[in-house]
């Protein structure tokens, strides 16, 4: 399914269900007297439920992490994508046997596997469901649908729009001045609010984030894995060897907003520019829907070590080429949250969007943006539809300002200006 059609189906079915689920609850009351009933007995099932954005679970490992510390005994469960799930899966931290996926291939499949997933719950009986999305209807209806007990999300409080019924028990804040990984901290906090606070104060959390509690994990490719996948590249690119510098560009942004994509034309003359090092191989990366924009920019080079890597290599071995890979630049998507898990330097395009909130976390990430005045023009506020049909916010980051960053990180490359 497309994403306007995802959009168009949590609007329309959306916004029904959700305020005829809210009714159904005000005249029941089933979930606040669930709460009530149970609110002294802890909380052993944890389903997290984040379903369209790969990079979001790497902001949420914290949370995650958070959440199993919760007792010694907390077990915790994802519902994901089926496309999105290898996200969640690099992590480590839900057991394979816990993570539930939705296919989002079509509406059919969607709603087939939906039911199995309420099925499922039905079994698992979930102490408590953590709504990740922000201010999605069908998430926020799927959590009153897993788990009878304890609901928690983000609520829109006295702001206008963004509907979507009163269907959780437990309502946090979303806080567009705070990074999202500090936002999904809180969900969690709501869980186990501080001592004195009743579980029914608003908006929660009320209470101050410890440093220790922001996390980046590491993910580091074995010996093997790096020489399967440097073998690999050698087959793709001839003459490549142990002494060259490679350079991934990652020119590509999720169809959820394509307005975060620096011009394609930027890419081709960043990569004839690096190029003229002789040692240097310009590798562009994506899956096998976004080929064909990386053949326009090897078209545009016209020179052997500009190389298609689109669709080549799978998810495990892409994170084995960023810890072989001297430097990425990318625009604002999920592989910049990918390679904050290894020590590649990363630079990161933003602009329609606000590092702010949406950076990815690790001290191997450099961000570039224009800060514009009209920036960030999308959030969670907005569903992320902007009104903008030309980005100048990415415009203004140039190729020379693109090729000074790099040259701090590796100022051997000596590159001409």
């Amino acid at each position: 399914m497309t994403v306007a059609f995802m959009r168009w189906i949590d609007k329309w079915f959306g916004v029904p269900l959700c305020f005829a689920l809210s009714l159904l609850r005000s005249l029941f009351c089933v979930g606040q007297t669930r709460e009530a009933q149970r609110g002294g007995e802890p909380v052993r099932k944890i389903l997290f439920i984040q379903l369209s954005e790969m990079g979001s679970s790497i902001a949420a490992y914290s949370a995650l992490a958070k959440a199993k510390t919760l007792s010694p005994d907390t077990q915790l469960y994802y519902l994901i994508f089926e496309e999105m799930q290898a996200s969640i899966r690099l992590l480590e931290i839900i057991p394979d046997a816990n993570i539930l996926t939705i296919s989002s291939r079509n509406f059919s499949a969607l709603v087939r596997d939906t039911l199995r997933v309420l099925a499922r719950a039905r079994r698992e009986n979930f102490d408590a469901v953590v709504d990740l999305e922000l201010f999605s209807r069908i998430s926020s209806i799927l959590s009153y649908l897993l788990c009878r007990r304890i609901r928690v999300g983000f609520s829109k409080f006295a702001m206008e729009g963004l509907y979507r019924g009163n269907l959780q028990t437990r309502n946090v804040i979303y806080n567009h001045l705070n990074h999202i990984s500090l936002n999904y901290l809180s969900l969690v906090y709501a869980l186990a609010p501080a001592s004195g606070t009743p579980a029914t104060t608003e908006p929660m959390s009320k209470c101050a984030v410890q440093a220790s509690d922001l996390q980046v994990p590491r993910r580091i490719s074995t010996p093997e894995a790096q020489k399967r996948i440097f073998e690999k590249l050698q087959r793709l690119a001839p003459g490549l060897d142990a002494t060259s510098t490679l350079v991934l560009l990652n020119p590509n942004g999720s169809a959820l907003l394509p307005l975060r994509r620096w011009p394609m034309e930027n890419y081709s003359a960043l990569a004839t520019r690096l190029l003229q090092n002789p040692k240097l191989w310009v590798l562009i990366t994506g899956s096998p829907s976004e080929r064909s924009d990386a053949d326009t920019i090897c078209a545009a080079v016209r020179n052997a070590r500009c190389i298609n890597l689109a669709g080549e290599t799978s998810f495990s071995e892409l994170i084995d080429l960023y810890n072989i890979a001297h430097v990425m630049i990318s625009n604002d998507s999920g592989p910049p949250h990918f390679a904050s898990l290894t020590a590649m330097p990363t630079f990161v395009f933003f602009g329609p969007e606000t590092p702010a909130c949406y950076a990815p976390l690790g001290k191997n990430i450099e961000v570039l943006y224009a800060s514009f005045l009209c920036s960030p023009c999308v959030s969670a506020y907005n569903h992320r539809v902007s009104a903008c049909t030309d980005n100048l916010c990415l415009q203004a980051i140039s190729v020379d300002d693109v090729l000074r960053a790099i040259a701090k990180k590796l100022p051997a490359l000596e590159m001409a200006s």
